[in-house]
């Protein structure tokens, strides 16, 4: 069986398997499971420390994405994306596709996101109906400092959308000192259960603003207010998926009795930066390291899909390249959620160490 030590999906507890497996009801027609949802998202808001209404959709995490998107967009909203990576820049695609205007703050994509460039460049420019923001650039790795740049966009009233779906669980998210308006999750990676979920975390302003459009959210699947008043009316926009929300309440329960999931995923990723610089290797940041993934150039005279394949074959471990601009220069190690154990992360570091080896020219 190969080990998965990718970036997301991540490794899966068995009490989380088997809760996916448990008899189910009907969710669109039993109530309890309406109280069951309800306390679900209410565990996730707790984990997340807002008051904010969290809701759990049917979609892997970019779901989450282009639902935030296409709930505040209107055509001829003018939109700050901060790119400072390859997910970072794809938000302007979901803001074109529903005719807002994205306006880019570009910056190096080695360094994190300069937060007195930012202040400085809003000192001139700050006329944006909402602002996007990627706490952890799943491709590049790359950590930002959305506890320090939300505030200050919210200073000039700009909301903010943060896909924290790569960072939350293994960095620190506190939603309401953060002063996030969307935050987008997934249930695939530090908190390990399968793909197929996205989670938001949603303010009375984001929800002030969707209701006050002069137009319509052109999206049905998208549309974040569909799912306002399922409570009180009991009844979804579309069934939900039950036995994968068995599965991520239980994930989100073994989040919650673990008292130090930050600080294990913090010691693992320094862990994991040092071994890998120690072996000559070089990383690709240069600022921002997350927790939950470590990204490291490929050396010279060898490729990515040698590395790939030779610890999967040899070694029987997973790890990942990464994809457009990156595609072939780098390799990531994750180490998030249930892939953060010691053991795991000692098994795959020699590996890699063996795997450099064998390949040096």
């Amino acid at each position: 069986m190969i080990k998965l030590m990718t970036p997301g999906p991540t490794q899966v507890r068995e009490n989380v398997r088997l809760a996916r497996s448990l008899v189910t009801t009907n969710p669109d027609l039993d109530l309890e499971f309406y109280d069951y949802y309800k306390e679900t998202c209410e565990l996730l808001s707790r984990l997340m420390h807002t008051t904010n209404t969290s809701y759990i959709m049917s979609g892997e995490g970019i779901l989450g994405l282009e639902a935030a998107c296409a709930s505040l967009t209107e055509v001829g909203d003018r939109v700050l994306v901060l790119d400072n990576g390859i997910f970072g820049k794809g938000f302007a695609d979901f803001v074109r596709i529903y005719g807002g205007n994205p306006v880019l703050f570009s910056s190096d994509y080695q360094e994190e996101l300069d937060v007195e460039a930012i202040a400085s460049y809003l000192e001139q420019d700050h006329n944006f109906k909402y602002a996007t923001l990627v706490h952890c650039d799943t491709p590049s790795g790359m950590l930002n400092n959305v506890a320090a740049i939300s505030p200050l966009l919210k200073k000039y009233g700009i909301l903010t959308i943060v896909d924290s779906v790569a960072a939350a669980f293994g960095n620190e998210v506190n939603v309401d000192e953060s002063q996030i308006d969307i935050l987008c999750l997934g249930s695939q990676k530090a908190l390990s259960a399968p793909v197929g979920l996205t989670m938001l975390t949603v303010s009375q302003d984001a929800i002030k603003a969707m209701e006050e459009r002069k137009t319509p959210i052109a999206s049905f699947y998208g549309n974040i207010l569909t799912f306002k008043t399922y409570y009180e009316d009991k009844w979804f926009p579309y069934t939900m998926p039950i036995s994968d929300i068995y599965g991520l309440r239980a994930a989100l329960e073994n989040v919650e009795a673990d008292t130090d999931i930050l600080g294990r995923h913090e010691k693992l990723a320094k862990m994991t930066r040092d071994f890998v610089c120690g072996l000559g290797l070089e990383l690709y940041n240069k600022s921002g390291y997350s927790n939950t993934v470590t990204v490291f150039k490929v050396p010279v005279g060898m490729k990515a899909s040698a590395i790939l394949e030779r610890m999967r074959k040899v070694h029987g471990i997973m790890i990942a390249g990464s994809f457009d601009v990156l595609a072939g220069e780098v390799i990531r190690i994750g180490h998030m959620g249930e892939n953060a154990n010691e053991a795991d992360v000692v098994e795959t570091l020699e590996a890699l160490k063996e795997t450099i080896e064998a390949l040096i020219i």
